[in-house]
C-alpha cells in the first residue's frame, strides 16, 4: 500500500527549512525512524516516520521549507502477511512495527571539528554566536552528534555552574517540596521564557553592568506630541513618546559611537557599527521579546509610529521571526505605561548599552525664581563597563536629556 507521509503538527512553526534528510529511495525503515531534520532560528526538530515501510519517493530536497501537512515522501507500507509468513508457528510472531529502533546516537568518543566545520545548522551557529559560545566545545545530542539549540543552552548552564565560568561559581538551587507548607500548583515556563532566561543569565553574569540614572524634562515634547494628534489620527497612527526616544537615541549614538558598538569575540577589538537599528522591548502574554527597527535614522516620526504599532501587534500575536529580533545596535525598554521610578535593565548582548524608561510624572522644578510644574521622565542607562566608562555614560544621558527637553535640537 503506497502512502503519502505528511509533516505532523510542529506547533507554532511554519515554513521551516529542511537541513537534513536521513533516508533515501529504497530504504526499509521502521516506525518512528527519523526521516529528516527541520530547523528554525531557535530549535531543531526531527521528523519521525509514522509507519514502517519502504521509501519509494522523496518529495522534498535540502533547503525546502515545509509546514504542518506538507507532503515529504511516499512510503510503501509493509503488508501484514509478509511478517506472519516468515514467522515461526510458535512462539507468536512479533510485529515488525513494534521492534525497538536502533539507537541513532553514537556512543563513541565525540571529536568535533574546527569551529567553522562544527556539525550544526545556521540557526544554531547564529544562536551560539549571540551567546559567545565556541561550538567546538559543545557536545551534540542530535543525529550523528549534530549540535542543536538545547546542547548550546546546556553548555552555557554547565559553564556558569562550574569554576570555569569566568571565575563565577553558581550553586545549584536546592530542590524544595513547597507542598509541605501549603497548596501549590505548577506552571511550565513558556518557550520564550526558557530561551531568554539562559540568555539573560549569561549577560548578567558575564557583563560588568553599571546603571546611570537621569531625568528628562519632557513638558514641551508632550505638548508638541499632543498637538500632533489630529495629524496622527488622519494618518491612522498613534504618536507615542517611544518614537521620540528612538530618534533621540540615534542622535546619541552618532555623537558617541562607542554606544553603537560591540566587542569582538576575542574581546580585544571594538566593532563600530555604521547603521542604526533600535530594539524596543515588547511585553507579550508569553514573555518579553525585543523586535528590531532598522535604519531608524532614515525614518520620520509618523513612519516609526506606524511600524511600532504593526510590529507590536505582530509580537503580541506570537508571529515574530528570528530575523525580526536580530541586528540591533541599542535597546529601549519602556515601562512608562505601567509605572515605577527607575530600574536596572540587563544589557541585550552583543550590544553594550540599554535604556530603561519609567513612568513620567509632574514635579515642581525651581527655575531660578519660582517652582513650576514640569513633566519629568526617569531614564536608566545600563552599560558595559568594559567598553564605556562612567564619564561617557553621563555625557550620553545628558545629551539625550537635552534633546528630549527641546526636540528642536533633533533638527541640528
Amino acid at each position: 500500500m503506497l502512502e503519502k507521509i505528511l509533516i505532523p503538527d510542529i506547533g507554532e512553526y511554519a515554513d521551516v527549512a529542511i537541513i537534513d534528510i536521513a533516508v533515501k529511495v529504497g530504504d526499509s525503515i521502521k516506525a518512528d525512524a527519523e526521516l529528516m531534520t527541520l530547523e528554525t532560528d531557535k530549535a531543531s526538530m526531527e521528523i519521525p516516520s509514522p509507519k514502517a515501510g519502504i521509501v519509494k519517493e522523496i518529495l522534498v530536497k535540502l533547503g525546502d521549507k515545509v509546514s504542518k501537512g506538507s507532503a515529504i515522501l511516499m512510503l510503501e507500507t509493509e503488508a501484514a502477511t509478509t511478517v506472519t509468513a516468515a514467522a515461526p508457528p510458535s512462539p507468536a510472531p512479533i510485529p515488525v512495527t513494534t521492534a525497538p529502533a536502533t539507537p541513532v546516537k553514537q556512543t563513541a568518543e565525540i571529536i568535533l571539528p574546527s569551529q567553522s566545520n562544527a556539525y550544526a545548522g545556521p540557526g544554531v551557529r547564529r544562536y551560539a554566536r549571540e551567546l559567545g559560545v565556541d561550538l567546538n566545545k559543545v557536545p551534540g545530542s542530535g543525529r550523528k552528534d549534530r549540535i542543536v539549540v538545547d546542547d548550546v543552552q546546556d553548555y552555557v548552564k554547565q559553564t556558569l555552574n562550574s569554576n570555569n565560568g569566568g571565575g563565577v561559581q553558581v550553586s545549584a538551587a536546592a530542590a524544595i517540596d513547597f507542598s509541605q507548607f501549603g497548596t501549590v500548583k505548577t506552571q511550565a515556563l513558556t518557550r520564550i521564557q526558557k530561551i531568554s532566561g539562559t540568555f539573560l543569565h549569561r549577560n548578567w553574569v558575564t557583563i560588568p553592568h553599571v546603571t546611570q540614572f537621569d531625568e528628562a524634562d519632557i513638558t514641551e515634547l508632550e505638548l508638541f506630541r499632543q498637538g500632533q494628534r489630529e495629524i496622527a489620527d488622519k494618518k491612522g497612527v498613534k504618536l507615542t513618546p517611544v518614537v521620540f526616544l528612538m530618534k533621540a537615541i540615534v542622535a546619541g549614538l552618532k555623537q558617541f559611537p562607542k554606544f553603537n558598538a560591540s566587542l569582538s569575540a576575542n574581546g580585544e577589538e571594538l566593532i563600530l557599527k555604521q547603521y542604526f537599528n533600535i530594539g524596543v522591548a515588547v511585553d507579550t502574554p508569553v514573555g518579553l521579546v525585543v523586535p528590531v527597527f532598522r535604519d531608524v535614522d532614515k525614518k520620520g516620526l509618523f513612519e516609526l509610529a506606524a511600524e511600532l504599532a504593526a510590529v507590536g501587534k505582530k509580537a503580541r500575536d506570537g508571529k515574530l521571526t528570528g530575523a525580526d529580533m536580530q541586528g540591533g545596535c541599542f535597546t529601549i525598554s519602556s515601562l512608562g505605561g505601567i509605572g515605577g521610578t527607575a530600574f536596572t535593565p540587563i544589557i541585550n548582548a552583543p550590544e553594550v548599552a540599554i535604556l530603561g524608561v519609567s513612568k513620567s510624572q509632574t514635579k515642581p522644578i525651581y527655575n531660578g525664581s519660582e517652582f513650576t510644574p514640569r513633566l519629568i521622565l526617569p531614564l536608566s542607562l545600563s552599560y558595559d563597563h568594559r567598553v564605556i566608562d562612567g564619564a561617557d555614560a553621563v555625557r550620553f544621558t545628558s545629551f539625550v536629556v537635552n534633546l528630549l527637553s527641546d526636540i528642536r535640537r533633533l533638527l541640528l
